[in-house]
Parts: C-alpha cells; structure tokens; sequence
C-alpha cells in the first residue's frame, strides 16, 4: 500500500486546506495516508472542523507559522523529519510556499520518493520588493529541482511558472485542477436563500453582492469598497454588499469605508440599513452563496479562488478583476464579467450592468451550473492526483 504525507502551510478557512484533506482522505483506503499542518495566525479562521468533517485527524507543527522566523522555521523542519522518518512515506506532497520549503527539504533529507508541490497561488508578483521577489524566485527554482513533479492549478498559472518565472520545465510541471464537493451549493437553495437574507435584512428589490475571502492586502478589497461606494451612489438603495471573511485588515477596511462615506454594519455594530456589512466569518458558506446574487472578487492576484467554483455551482453571476488563474475557471461575458486590476471605474460599471440588467444575470446564472459540476468536482481531482502519484513511483 502507497504511503502518501500531504503537508500544509495552516489549516486556516481557504480553500488550500480542502484542497489537501480532500486529497488525504479520498485516496483512502487504496492508500495510507496522513496530513500535517503548521499553525494558524490568531486573525484567521480556523478549518480544523472542515478536517474532522472528513474524517481526519492532523499532526500539527507548532513551530510552523507564516512568516519567516529561522529559528522556528528549522525547529519546524527537524520535526517534520521525525515524522516523515517515522511514517516512512512513498510520497510527501505539499502545498502552498512555507509548507513546499520545509516540506520540500525534509523530504529530499529523508530520501522519499516522490515529492510533489501544488502551488495554489504564487508570491512573484504584488506580494513583495524586487530584492524579495528575486529571492523567492530562486529558492523555487531550487525546491523544483529537488521536486518530482509541480502541480499547477490553472492554465495560467502553468504558464507563469514554465515560461515567465521561470520555475522549472514545462515538463515537470502538471497541470491538475481543484476538485470540490460542490452538492451543498445545490442543495436547499430557496431556503438557504432565505434564511440569509433574513438574517441580514435583504428586502426582496434588492441585488445583494458578495465578496468573500481573508481580509488582506493582496485581496485589494479597498478597489471592492471604493468601485461599491459608486455603484451605490448611482443605484441607491437597489443594492446591499457583504464583505464575508476576517482578517488583519479588518479595522483598516472598516476605517476605509467612512473616507469614502459608506455606512457600515458589523457584527459589533448591527445598522440593517447600512449598505455594507461585515460579517466576519461565515462556516456555512453554501448558505451565504445562495443568499447573495452576485459574487465579486477584486484581487491583486490569485490561483483559482475556491469561492468562483463556488458560486457557478450555485449559478451566481460573477465580477472579477482578471488575474492569475481566474480566467481559467470562469467563461468571460458568460459566467463572469472581467475587469482590469485596479479599474475602479470599470469594476464599478461591472457591477452596474449586472444588478441592473436581469436577463444578464439570469443567462449568467443557467451556465454557470454546468460548466463547473463535471470539471471540478472531487472524484476527479483525486483521480488524476492518484494517477500522477502512480506515474512518478513507476518512473
């Protein structure tokens, strides 16, 4: 029986952690496999319940944390030697950047396999300096070197590595898109719809749109605020946003909306006649997608965000700022409408034309179902993961 470790930066709500437990757990039991995860920032989400869900239970590393600190980082690496070294695993496979280091070098120092390494989304651009991005460069053209194989998520992102950045040959990198069980967001839909909007006080003429995701420089929700702040100016009270997530930004974000003289409610704070709302958090996140009309993403980069899968299954119209992977996963002027980032003006449009035109949205809305239940759902991304975990032991 093929052993596989699947390692993960935090198990923080996104979608690299379901990404990973699902891997882990659906190739059970034709495999033996184990997830080990480093530790969450206080301002994140937890997704250990999304773990349990499916049955799981991680190893953690204590010394694992996002931000680069040598001592700990090496304290983080010799532990995860242990327990690669104990469970004497066939394939390590890991996932996102601080996890591919460590994971990387502890796999390559024990002398697995096979040793594999999904970038979810790429820190090359947006992220850092020139001096920084240069480094980070580098050390991923090293850490490919040592890799079997790379997985990318999106056509796109492919592309980036091979031929823009430069990270390895094209060869060596794979192309596997996410997979999710997408049934929930199909499921119960009026009556999800309902109780969001219940809950948040959404008459019925309104369009609510929502943004969803940690709350966090390089999602550029300043754009979102601002582009909203003009539409609600033009359209008035025909519509409501929702900024669902949390992160370090959220009191900046929260300050923001007052320069641009945007009325607020928080979960502090409840104005259910605020055109804005902060929700924090939301587990049941089938529930808020069917609540919303439209889903809107403003990022300054991105893999392919799990909330866009999301949303078309639950066949939600979408506006999205055009890049890393998103236009791989959408069909633009079909399921989603793609505007330049940084394009106030023309993200501000997009909105416009979605709440005010509802043939748009209803013909956005019958696609979006279809294009997406067969091409990312989770049986097939097990498959080609399993599939790509037998060609390289073979090889």
């Amino acid at each position: 029986m093929t052993k596989v470790l699947q390692i993960v930066n935090r198990l923080n709500l996104g979608g690299i952690t379901y990404n990973a437990a699902t891997i882990t757990a659906h190739l059970r039991p034709e495999h033996e496999t184990m997830i080990v995860a480093g530790m969450k920032e206080d301002s994140e989400e937890s997704s250990e319940f999304m773990v349990h869900k499916l049955g799981l239970v991680p190893i953690y590393l204590p010394d694992m944390h996002r931000e680069i600190n040598l001592r700990s980082d090496y304290k983080a690496y010799k532990h995860l030697l242990k327990i690669i070294r104990e469970f004497k695993p066939d394939v390590v496979h890991t996932h996102a950047a601080k996890a591919g280091l460590i994971g990387r070098l502890a796999a390559k120092r024990a002398g697995v396999k096979v040793i594999v390494h999904t970038f979810h989304g790429h820190v090359f651009h947006s992220y850092f300096g020139k001096l920084k991005t240069a480094f980070f460069i580098n050390l991923e053209r090293y850490l490919a070197w040592i890799s079997s194989a790379i997985i990318a998520i999106s056509e796109n992102q492919k592309r980036e590595l091979c031929e823009k950045y430069k990270i390895s040959s094209c060869k060596k990198i794979h192309l596997v898109e996410l997979g999710y069980d997408l049934a929930p967001f199909q499921e119960n839909q009026e009556i999800k719809r309902a109780q969001f909007r219940d809950q948040y006080s959404i008459q019925n003429h309104q369009v609510a749109i929502g943004i969803i995701g940690r709350l966090v420089p390089i999602k550029n929700l300043k754009l979102f605020i601002e582009a909203f702040s003009l539409t609600h100016q033009k359209i008035g009270d025909k519509t409501k946003a929702f900024i669902i997530g949390d992160g370090e930004q959220m009191a900046e974000l929260q300050e923001f909306c007052k320069t641009v003289g945007l009325p607020i409610s928080t979960p502090d704070k409840n104005n259910s006649e605020a055109p804005l709302v902060f929700t924090s958090w939301i587990h049941e996140i089938d529930i808020a997608m069917n609540g919303i009309d439209i889903l809107a993403i403003s990022s300054l980069n991105e893999g392919t965000p799990a909330s866009l899968i999301e949303a078309q299954a639950a066949g939600k119209p979408i506006v999205a700022t055009n890049v890393g992977g998103i236009s791989n996963i959408v069909i633009e002027g079909e399921t989603a409408l793609l505007v330049e980032s940084g394009d106030i003006t023309g993200f501000s449009n997009a909105l416009n034309r979605t709440i005010s035109d509802e043939s748009l949205r209803s013909n956005m809305s019958n696609k979006g179902p279809s294009y997406v239940l067969s091409r990312f759902h989770e049986k097939r991304l097990c498959k080609d993961i399993s599939d790509l975990y037998a060609k390289l032991l073979k090889n």
